[in-house]
């Protein structure tokens, strides 16, 4: 069973380690070090071990926005990426709530629309050759929390 809790420093190489086995770099210690100081990023645990995370944050137009997320390969299809989405669904301070992916990530694009997603842009040179696909998803209406706009 796959269980999401808050990331506390000492994740911080837990988490770092899945980032290089899916990115391969670790150029991204110092955004992750922030996210978690912030209460911003998210482990998804499976028998006491991290198999995933992601950052969650509220900074897009004042909307949260799922910015980075990661299932360590060995884990995918094991319902991690839904359990991180279905935690920021029910922890998310707005009533929308978007995320993005490339257009290689098909896994993603696939999870996204899984769980009633909708695409609803796309934009260039983020990455070389791969456009980014914005999604977003209609959530419960709730009044934005205290100090959740960037």
């Amino acid at each position: 069973m796959v269980q999401v809790e808050e990331a506390v420093e000492a994740d911080l190489n837990d988490l770092c380690a899945i980032d290089r086995l899916v990115i391969g770099s670790s150029e991204r210690r110092s955004f992750l070090s922030s996210a978690i100081a912030a209460r911003r990023c998210y482990k998804a645990v499976v028998g006491g071990e991290p198999v995933g995370f992601m950052v969650l944050e509220t900074g897009l137009y004042g909307h949260s926005f799922i910015s980075f997320m990661i299932t360590h390969p060995g884990h995918r299809r094991e319902g991690v990426g839904s359990a991180l989405v279905d935690y920021a669904e029910d922890h998310a301070p707005t009533d929308k709530l978007f995320t993005s992916t490339s257009t290689g990530n098909v896994e993603m694009q696939r999870l996204c629309e899984s769980l009633g997603f909708v695409r609803v842009s796309s934009f260039d040179n983020v990455e070389a050759d791969d456009s980014e696909i914005v999604f977003v998803k209609q959530l419960e209406k709730r009044p934005l929390a205290v100090g959740t706009r960037n």
